[in-house]
This record gives C-alpha cells, structure tokens and sequence, in this order.
C-alpha cells in the first residue's frame, strides 16, 4: 500500500496501460495492504483514505477484500481475472490485511505501532479463522488440517535446503523457446563481426523515398532532406547520421528483424536529424517509410512517448527481453533526462545478468555534448554508466561517425549474444560534413571499437608522431581542426568508439604504429569527475607502463555543465 501511492513510477505505468504502442491487455494489481509501510503509518504516507485513489485517473476498477477471509480473496481475484480477460485493462484488488511480525515478518513493530500492534497479538491468524471455518461447516478434520500444515512446511524447508545448497551464480542458463540459437557471452568475447550489407540493399532501402503515397504532401522543408538520403546512396555524396541510422534500420527490417524505438520525440528526433515520420502538410495524415520498404520485411514501430523515463524503459526492457531478434531502442530527449530512470538502469539494466541469469539486447541512445545548452542538456552521465560496467555486464559507446552507428546497431542483432548497449549520441555533429560517412563505410568491415588516425595511414606520417591524443566522440573534431589550422603534423589522435569493455587489444595495435610516441593524454570536453577520465586513466597506465599519462579537459564541477 505504502508503494502504490508512494512510488512514482506506478502512477507513470497506469498512464502508460492505455497508451497505444504500450497496451499490455490489462495488469492486475495486487495490493497487499499491511496499513503500514516499514514503520509509516498510513497517515503520515498518504493523504488519501485508501491506497489506490491514485487510480482513479485511468478509471481501473478497484476491488478492496479482507485479508482474513480467503475464500473471499480468491473470488475478488476471480472477478479480477475474468474483467482483465474481457476488457483487457487493468484491474487492482486491495487485500486489506497487516503484518504480524512487522517488516519483512523479523522488526518490531510495536516501537512505533503500540497499540496496533497489540490488536493485532489479540487476532488470531488467517490459518486459524479459516480452520475454524471449515470445521464448522464439516469440510474437513483435524487431521486432514494437520497433514495439510505437515505438507506446506515440508515444501518450504526443502526448498530452504534447496536455496542454501545452491550456487546459482555457477549455473548458465539453457536458452530455449524464442532464445534458442543465442548463448551467453564470456568478457574474453572476440568483439569483432560481420556487419557490412551489399549497396543494392542500400539502394533498396533509400528506394521508399520514391515511393511517397499519391495525394502526399510532403512538408516544403523536408523535401531536401529526403532528396540528400537518396543522394548519398546513389551519389555517394555523404551519409549523415539520420540516414545511417535509416539505413541500418533497413536493413535489420528487411533481415525479418522487427525493429521498435521509443521515447520523447523519437519520430522526428529532438534535433530534428531522424524524421522517421512524415505528416501531410495539408490534412497531418503520417507516413513511415520504413513500413514500406518491402512486402515481407519485418515490423518497424517507432512512437513517441509519455513524458516519463523510468516506465517507458522499463518497459521496453521487457520488450527486449520477450523476443531477442527484435532491435529494441529507447532514446532520451536530451541525454541527462536518462536521470529519469536511474532506478531501472541500476537494478536492473546493468545487474540482471549477474543477478538473475537475465540477457538483454536494450539499446540506450542518449545525446550528449557541451555545446551551451546549460546543466540539463549537456551531459549524459557516460561517468555513471562506466562507473556500472563490471563482468561484461554493458557496452558503452561513443560513436564518432554515422557508420560507426550503422555497424553497432547492426552488431546487436548479428551477434549470437545479447547485451545492453549505451550509445552516447551527438547533437552538434548530425549535420557536420566532416563526420559524414561513405557509402563504402556501410558495404565493407564492421563496428570499429578503435578509429586510428586517418592521416597517419601512411608509415612515414607514422613516423614523425611525438604525442598521441586519446578521446572519444565529438572532441575528435575540435582537435583535428586546431591540428589542421595550426599546420601541426607530429600528433596523432586515436578515437575510441567503445569505451566498455575495454579494447585494450585494439589500442594496442594502433599505438604500436607510434613508436616514438612520447607522452600519452586522454582529451574530453566533460569536466575531470565527468566522461571518461577517472575509469580509463588506470587502464592506461596499466597498458602503457613506461608511458607519461596526462589528463586534458575541463576541471572538476559539481555541476554537470555551465
């Protein structure tokens, strides 16, 4: 009781039970109402005569049953199945009873509850009333009531015997039923694998943009927009990272994979790059291309959300985890707004396999950058994200290029495992040339955990390095264009596209190209308690021994930016 009016993320999941694309058919709720919460009294928790008022607003049918009658339980939670069954909305049953014992049947209770709590020592127990029950209507004796008390405390003793002896964590799930054909991953997992697609593909996914329906009207400032996607394909004159992003979801589509993404303003992107979604500009009517890019692809959904974080992903987890050859995808509006669902992330995002034995493929996009946007649209927290990451449990990524985006979207689905994957995403760079990727980008490798320098290809370049700059994502190309501007030709800048798990294999093979390397410094445009720094400056030290390790970027702050 003290949750269900307490817990934000409950009245966030009601909102959500009628919403189109979140439907579940109707959950029932069961409240089991112990008139305290720990050591609150209902008084001090709520303001509210029950605990389901808060309900009221999705107009959920509320059952309230006492607990000391469990014939009546068990008819109240009959008539809560068969209306879920028949409306398919949610039903709630408030089971009004208390705990003996006091929280978690071991505190005590009476400190704070005196005279509740003697009441409840005078009551006798529900088994009792309803031993006494049945006796009287001669339903049953006294000793088919003892072999049945004999019964339940065998089933649970054994299964303590059975909790203690057991080492769960020793044992690898079976994957069967929808997971059959994946496996679990191990930390020394070879990172690399094929996700290249041939450029006929690529022209047939580009080639729904000559399909508009007859009738549409395509809003005056999008008609570049779709003009320059089909250019890049065709004229090889630049993907950018909405069309790279298109692509990959093609592509998946067009593979059978069912591709779903969620959040606050996904379907034209809160900068406006994705326009997944066109609306008439005389009569609003929507249009998704890629429902229509072939007559047997898979399903590809993509809704704007609630303005909630913790439920949408929460739910989209479950949705991930019902059908792992769907690409599953929830966005942030701004990448802090992900401070919304810190609890899900936490307890379950980054634990459930190590808690549970639970896999998941959930995709994280989250922008991120310092481009003077203030404390609340900057920063992603990529710090607590790598502060999380422990026994393979997460990939984090900071893609520099479209392609790069193109290939990890894409590994999630080829790869024969499942693992979440956080995707700091950039604001100023979607409509950056520089950062544009090739059309040879797409149809060859696959995702890149390390970008070397491109100017370096050659070995004599190689030669003249005396410094190497380390980073990640968006600062790469403040740092080439100063190296440019400055004429400055003995440094050279290595990208990390991945920062968990670490590709210390990678980044060995790139640094052993500067043999005269000299010193060795981690760039970032977060402040030093922020980014990146305070996880990869001991993995360096660790790879580079003999090397000199310095820091470049903001200082600390308290706040996420100015």
């Amino acid at each position: 009781d003290a949750a269900f009016v307490g817990q934000g993320v409950v009245a966030e999941t009601l909102n959500l039970s009628e919403l189109p694309g979140w439907r579940t058919g109707g959950t029932i709720h069961l409240i089991v109402n112990n008139q305290i919460g720990f050591t609150t009294s209902p008084g001090q928790g709520r303001f509210t005569p029950y605990p389901t008022d808060g309900a009221h607003a999705v107009q959920a049918p509320i059952f309230h049953v006492n607990g000391d009658d469990p014939e009546a339980v068990v008819h109240v939670a009959r008539m809560a199945i068969e209306f879920r069954q028949k409306f398919q909305v949610d039903v709630i049953v408030d089971i009004w009873c208390y705990r003996r014992n006091g929280h978690n049947e071991t505190d005590e209770p009476s400190y704070t509850q005196p005279v509740m709590y003697r009441r409840i020592k005078e009551l006798k127990t529900v088994r009792e009333l309803y031993a006494a029950q049945l006796l009287a209507e001669g339903k049953v004796n006294e000793t088919e009531l003892e072999e049945m008390k004999k019964t339940v405390l065998d089933r649970l003793n054994q299964a303590r015997e059975f909790a203690k002896a057991s080492k769960v964590r020793d044992k690898i799930p079976t994957y069967s039923g929808v997971w059959k054909g994946l496996r679990p991953a191990t930390l020394e997992e070879d990172l690399f694998v094929e996700t290249k697609i041939e450029a006929s593909k690529l022209e047939q996914i580009i080639s729904v943009y000559d399909r508009v329906p007859e009738g549409f009207t395509i809003h005056p400032k999008l008609i570049k927009l779709i003009e320059d996607r089909k250019d890049a394909v065709r004229k090889d004159a630049g993907i950018d990272w909405g069309t790279g992003e298109m692509l990959a979801f093609g592509s998946l589509v067009l593979d059978g994979h069912r591709v779903r993404l969620t959040g606050q303003d996904v379907e034209r992107g809160t900068f406006s790059h994705r326009q997944a979604g066109f609306f008439d500009y005389q009569t609003g009517d929507p249009w998704y291309p890629l429902k229509h890019v072939d007559p047997k692809q898979a399903e590809f959904t993509i809704r704007n959300s609630m303005l909630s974080e913790e439920a949408v992903l929460a739910f989209e987890w479950g949705y991930q985890s019902s059908d792992p050859r769907n690409l599953v995808l929830w966005e942030a509006q701004f990448g802090d707004f992900v401070n919304g669902a810190q609890n899900v992330i936490d307890q379950i995002i980054a634990a459930a396999e190590s808690k549970w034995r639970y896999a998941n493929g959930l995709v994280m996009l989250l922008p991120h950058g310092y481009e003077g946007n203030g404390p609340e649209h900057s920063n992603a927290y990529l710090e607590r994200f790598l502060s999380l990451s422990a026994e393979g449990n997460l990939q984090v990524c900071m893609p520099s290029t479209p392609a790069s985006v193109f290939h990890l979207l894409r590994r999630q689905i080829v790869r024969p495992y499942r693992k979440p994957l956080v995707m700091m995403m950039p604001k100023k760079l979607l409509r950056m040339r520089e950062t544009f990727s090739s059309v040879r980008d797409l149809t060859e490798g696959s995702a890149q955990v390390v970008i070397d320098d491109p100017t370096m290809t050659d070995p004599k370049n190689a030669e003249k390095v005396q410094r190497v700059l380390l980073c990640s994502g968006k600062v790469y190309y403040t740092l080439d264009a100063a190296r440019k501007a400055q004429k400055v030709d003995n440094v050279a800048i290595i990208r990390l596209e991945q920062l968990y798990p670490f590709p210390k294999q990678a980044l060995e093979t790139a640094l052993a190209r500067y043999r005269r390397r000299g010193e060795v410094s981690w760039v970032q445009e977060e402040s030093a308690n922020r980014g990146a720094w305070r996880y990869i400056d001991p993995l360096l030290r660790e790879l580079l021994p003999d090397n000199l390790i310095k820091y470049f970027g903001r200082d600390a702050s308290a706040s996420p930016a100015a």
